[in-house]
Formats: C-alpha cells, structure tokens, sequence
C-alpha cells in the first residue's frame, strides 16, 4: 500500500509539474509585481494615500559666451510630504558624469584597432582636454550658514540642521559654476556647437543646475549614480529662472517669458501676439535680423531673460544670437499653447517648413491619446546630431546641405526626431515614470504615440519604428545579445530596439491585434489622466491597462517585456474532412477524383495539399448516455441536414518561438474569395506549444495563411501557410513597403 501511495503522490507531482510547464505562459504575474498598498492600488491608481515631494527653485544664471562657461545660484525650498522623517537630502549633479574621475569613464569598455583615426583615440583615451564637473562654492541655508555635504560622484548628500518632517519645508542655497562642454567634440545631451563660418555659437544647455532627486514610497531616495545612459527621475515643482546672456541672444526656455518687453524689439512683440491665433507660422525673429546679428556681434553687453514654469519637473534653455524664431498658437482643449521652433539659418529652409508645423501635429495627436497638453509652450530647437527633450523644450536634429537642399530622408528624419521630442512632454515630463530605472516606460510609450502621430497626420510617412514587422529582425536575432524590456537602463543591449523600438511594437499589437483599438485607447488615456503629474512604475501601468479594459494581459506582458521569445506561429498539419451521409441517402456531387480519393487512406489524405482530398466522420445517433439528467433533447436528422454539405478543417498550430500570441487565419476559398479570423491567445492556455481547431466552412479552402498583413511579429513566413509555398519575410515586405 505504501509503494502505491509513493506512486502515486510521484505522478501526480509529476503532473503538476507537466501542468505549470504548459501554464507557466498564462500565469498571474502575481509576485513578480509589488504588493498593492494605500500608496498603489491594485487597480494600477494612485492610492488614497498617494504622496509625492516638491521642489520649487529660484534660480540666476549667467552664460559667459567668451569663455563658453555658466555660473550661476539656486535657491531650493524643498517640501516633504512624505511620511517619513528625512535628515538628509541627494541633489544629482549630472555635470560630474564629465568630471576626469567619472565612472563614466571609467567603466567604459574599449578596445585597440589595428588602425583608429586621430579623433577615436582621444575618444578612447578621454583625452579632450576639457575641464568638466561641477564646481560647487557654497551650499547654505536662507540665513547664510553653511550647510555639511558630502559630493559621491553624481550625487550630493546635503545634510539638514533638524529633521525635515511630513509637511514641512525646508529652503537652501546652492552655487556653483561649469564648463560648457563641446557638444560636437566630448559629446553629452546639452552642450554648445560652434560655427567657424561667423564665429559664433549656439548653446543648447541641460542638467546644469544641480537638481533635487525623487524621494517616494517605491525607492526612498533614488539616488542611483548617472553614467550617461539611464536618464533622470525628478520631482515637480515651480520654478523662477533669470537667465543672462549676451544682449544680441535670443533664448528658447522652459516656461514663459516674463519679461518680453524688455528682451524683444516692437516689431518682434507685435508678431509674437499675432502668432497666438495665427493659422500657419509666424516669424518672430527673421532670417535676416539673425545674420544681422551673427555680422556684428554684441559681445561686451548682457540681458536677462526672465522665465516661469509652474508644475514641472525640469528646467533647459538654448541661447544664440543666431536664432531665427517662429510660432504658432495650436487650439487643443480649451487652452492655446505655443507651438513654436527656434533655429539658425544653417536649418533652413527644412525648419521654417517643417518645425512647428510637426510640433502643432504632436500636441494634437499626444493630447488625443494622453491628456489635453496643459503647458503654454513647446519649442522645438534645432542642434546638430541630437534628438534630446526637457519640458516644453527640446533639441531636434535635421540640417540641410550647405545649399540648403535636402532629401526626404532628412526631411522625414528631422520631423521624426521633433514628433519624439516634443511627446515627451507627456512621457516622461508629465506622466512621469523613473527614467533611471525604466527607460521604456517613457522611450517606448513615447515611440508608440509618435507612431500614431505619423500615421495619423502624415501621409505614406516612412516610420520605423512602431509596427509589428520593424520589430522582426531584433525579434529573430541572437538571443545572448538581448535583455527583456524589463531591464535596468544601464544594463540594456541594443538600446534602441529594446527601450524603443521593441515596446513600441508591442504597444501597436496590444493595440490592433490583442484588445482592438477602442478598448487599447480608453486604457492608455486612463492611464495617462491617472498619472499626469505623478510618478508611474510598471506595475500602475500593466495594472490600469487591465483594470480600464477588463481584459487579462498577464501573458502579454509575461511575455513581451520579462521574456525573450520571439513570435513564430506555423501551420503544422491541416485535415480536410466531410461527414459520411447515412446508408440510402443520396451522395455529394463529387468529382471522379474526389471519389477516389476519398475511399482511401485517412492516413494518406490531405499530406501536403488540398487537392488529396477529403476524409470522411460519421455522424452516429446520439445516446441515452449524454443527456444524463434533465438535459434537453436534440433533433439528431436536423443537424445532419444542417451540416452535410459543411467543409472541416482541422488545423494543427505549433508555437516554435515559445511567444504565445493571438492567431490570425486567413482563408482563402475556390472561388478567390477570403475571409480573416482572429483567434485569442488564450488557445495556448492548456497546451503553450501545440493547438489543434476545427474550423467549419461552407466552401471549399484552397490555402490557409497565419497573420496575413504581418500584425504579430512572426518571425517565419514560410511555415504560416498550408500548402506551403515560399514567400518573402514579414521584415522584407516591410521594407518594399517603406521604399527602403
């Protein structure tokens, strides 16, 4: 009896075991994402008691234009309203990550070519002769003491006199000062470019006062050190920013100008009023006015622009005497925000064309999908080989040729670029999730919507990123090289597919494929208005996306961003099968073929093709035995009748590439016509490698294809189609498609 009872317990635990391997797929995510609290409901909302710090600042900074350096001084007035009591605050100090003993540097790998040009051996050597970091001279309370700080590369611990509890405030006082770094030499997001033609400069200027890190109920303090790649997370606030340039600039900033009438000729006042309810672009600052300017410099006399930005979570300018600057008012709610682009002659004609009319078309298209855009301003600036964004500014890439032509790729890659930066306004600047922990969570949302916003405003617009078939070579490719969606921003391989372009496809299938799009958008729009200006995680998203839809992704994001399988879905086997009339009834009009065929073999029908035929199944009477207790009786004739002439085809699916996936049959029938089904993911649930359907038709099939207009990323076309025929790749269809 024991030996049984062992037996027994060993196969029903290796049937456990069985079962969790075929369900492993379809499993709740359960522990893998935090346990809900007052904090994070279990709906993916804020909590009721959901909390989030401040930091205001006052700030004045002045840029030397001859010594291509910025000084300047901060007044921060931190709020806790958190629960917990805090000794100690960390200020980032992302300039360190150029200081000569950066990790940066130092964990960069490199290795020695058998021939390297000049400027890749200073590179690889950091040899650039340039003085950079932060230096900081004071950090003092409001009265003028001074405060204890320890700097830990990146990072600044500033240690506070008394216990800064919940509800309390706390205000310092920070100076400092910095190189501007050579953005076209060392590199880096802000920086300046040179123009040896006029001597001038144009000075595109970020992380450059030091910045108060997140404190909240998911980390505590994420003071994770900045090596460059892993972004930034930043808490909101106000703030006030004079900022002295020299008197021929004109500066692009963060917020409103406060002070346009001291800065800005009359002419130049009078245009910028008109812009606000202009149609088209309205040039504020001229192509002529700016060489004017580059022609005889200003460079012994300054001015201060004064800017204020309520309610976010950054703060960037760009400053040239250079500048051309055009606007436009855009209607998007019941606001009419600026949209407008700055730019130097050596931009145009690409950027008076083109600009704002892409900020204009992603305002429109972001606030459809997200939240009405709440700002008063977005800027698009032009800056060489950069594509970077801080709120309500960003600097975009795009230049024509020195004759100032240009060709479709950089026309299409200029609006590209803009479309992406001035989104993220809305992810992160506004839904602002931890871009130092999860870069896809503002790159790969952000590249979806700006999907959107090319197909949506654009016509035949050459994007790629976005779509199910752009998604496939990454999909297919080796898969040491690749690190699931769900990993830290600095351990990431092949950044752009991972953090970009792979959620970004996901987000498009999730969307047409998975849910559809009335049930996709409503979603992402909850999660949008439940997060504006609040600080997101994963979890919040998978859980409203769920919670808002009433559809179970739990495979979906199981599979898409903690896994690495790919999609490859192939026909394995399909059979053709009629019913077998009774004895006495009259047979199908069949061919001669067809009825020699179908007196043969069942083991030999329908191999590799339709034309061996079909098999027959006999209908028999229904027994006493499947009615049991008080089921109702079926009219047994009637649904032979019914059924006689019907074709079924049972078709055997294999998932070879382990991603469970919806299935999309396409059948095509002896008369030319066709017709699509949809079949939910959740056919793999019992069975995540094989599965089997009958499909009944009313004529006859003569081919069976999977994903037909490439909607799911399946790596393989050769194995979606029964009889199987060659066929180009999803990814080559794509390219034909795009031109490329």
């Amino acid at each position: 009896m024991k030996r049984i009872i062992l037996w027994t317990l060993a196969a029903w635990c290796g049937n456990i075991a069985i079962a969790q391997d075929y369900q492993k797929k379809f499993e709740q995510l359960g522990t893998m994402l935090p346990t809900p609290n007052s904090y994070r409901s279990a709906s993916g909302a804020p909590g009721p008691q959901y909390w989030q710090q401040k930091a205001d600042y006052d700030i004045e900074v002045t840029l030397d234009d001859l010594t291509q350096s910025i000084k300047g001084s901060e007044v921060i007035t931190y709020t806790n309203n958190s629960p917990d009591p805090l000794g100690y605050l960390w200020v980032q100090l992302d300039q360190n990550m150029r200081a000569a003993d950066s990790d940066t540097y130092k964990s960069t790998t490199n290795e020695v070519q058998d021939s390297i040009s000049a400027k890749s051996l200073m590179s690889l050597s950091h040899d650039y002769g340039f003085d950079g970091g932060f230096k900081i001279h004071d950090v003092l309370n409001t009265q003028g003491a001074e405060l204890p700080y320890f700097i830990n590369k990146t990072m600044m611990r500033v240690e506070l006199p008394t216990i800064l509890n919940r509800g309390e405030s706390f205000s310092f006082r920070i100076d400092w000062s910095y190189n501007i770094n050579d953005r076209m030499l060392v590199g880096g997001r802000g920086g300046h470019e040179y123009f040896p033609i006029d001597g001038n400069y144009l000075y595109t200027i970020a992380q450059w006062f030091p910045r108060m890190a997140v404190y909240d109920d998911v980390n505590g303090w994420q003071n994770k050190q900045f090596l460059g790649r892993g972004e930034f997370a930043l808490p909101f606030g106000d703030y006030n920013v004079a900022i002295t340039v020299p008197a021929d600039h004109v500066v692009a900033a963060t917020g409103e100008l406060q002070n346009a009438s001291k800065v800005l000729t009359k002419d130049q006042l009078q245009r910028l009023e008109r812009s606000r309810t202009a149609s088209s672009p309205v040039i504020i600052v001229t192509q002529d006015e700016a060489i004017a300017k580059e022609q005889s410099p200003v460079r012994n006399k300054t001015k201060t622009w004064e800017f204020k930005a309520d309610n976010v979570r950054d703060f960037a300018f760009a400053t040239s005497r250079k500048f051309i600057w055009d606007a436009q008012g855009v209607q998007v709610g019941d606001k009419r925000p600026l949209a407008m682009s700055y730019y130097p002659k050596e931009g145009n004609p690409l950027w008076e064309k083109h600009s704002t009319e892409a900020v204009v078309n992603t305002l429109i298209t972001y606030s459809k999908y997200t939240i009405d855009y709440p700002y008063p301003v977005a800027i698009s600036v032009h800056a060489a080989s950069i594509g970077m964004e801080y709120p309500m500014i960003c600097f975009n890439f795009g230049r024509p040729n020195e004759e100032g032509t240009f060709n479709d790729r950089t026309k299409y890659g200029m609006i590209s670029v803009i479309i992406h930066e001035v989104g993220h306004n809305f992810f992160p600047m506004i839904i602002n999730s931890d871009e130092r922990q999860w870069t896809w969570m503002d790159e790969g949302l952000n590249t979806f919507v700006q999907y959107r916003t090319q197909v949506e405003q654009y016509e035949n617009f050459p994007s790629r990123r976005g779509t199910a078939a752009s998604i496939v070579p990454y999909m297919k490719g080796d898969k040491s090289l690749i690190r699931p969606i769900m990993t830290n921003s600095e351990q990431i391989l092949q950044f752009g597919n991972n953090a970009y372009a792979k959620p970004a496809s996901a987000m498009t299938i999730l969307r047409e494929t998975v849910m559809g799009p009335e049930l996709f958008d409503y979603a992402f729009k909850q999660y949008a208005q439940r997060w504006a200006f609040k600080h997101p995680t994963p979890a919040d998203f998978f859980r409203t996306m769920e919670d808002a839809s009433a559809v179970d992704l739990d495979w979906f994001w199981r599979g898409w961003f903690y896994g690495n399988d790919h999609v490859d879905i192939g026909v394995d086997k399909v059979k053709w099968y009629r019913m077998k009339l009774p004895e006495g009834e009259p047979e199908r009009q069949l061919s001669n073929k067809k009825q020699k065929i179908a007196s043969g073999s069942s083991q030999e029908k329908n191999a590799g093709s339709f034309q061996d035929g079909f098999q027959e199944f006999t209908v028999i009477p229904t027994g006493n035995q499947s009615y049991r207790e008080f089921m109702a009786r079926v009219d047994d004739q009637d649904i032979i009748t019914r059924h006689e002439n019907k074709n079924y085809y049972e078709v055997t699916f294999t998932n070879n590439g382990g991603l469970v996936m919806p299935i999309i049959v396409e059948f095509t029938y002896v008369d030319g016509t066709s017709e699509i089904e949809k079949i939910p993911a959740e056919i793999w649930r019992k069975n995540e490698n094989v599965a089997t359907k009958v499909f009944v038709k009313e004529k006859e099939v003569v081919n069976i294809s999977l994903d037909p207009e490439a909607q799911t990323a399946d790596v393989e076309a050769e194995n979606n189609h029964f009889p199987r025929k060659e066929i180009k790749s999803k990814f080559d269809q794509f390219k034909e498609k795009q031109g490329r």
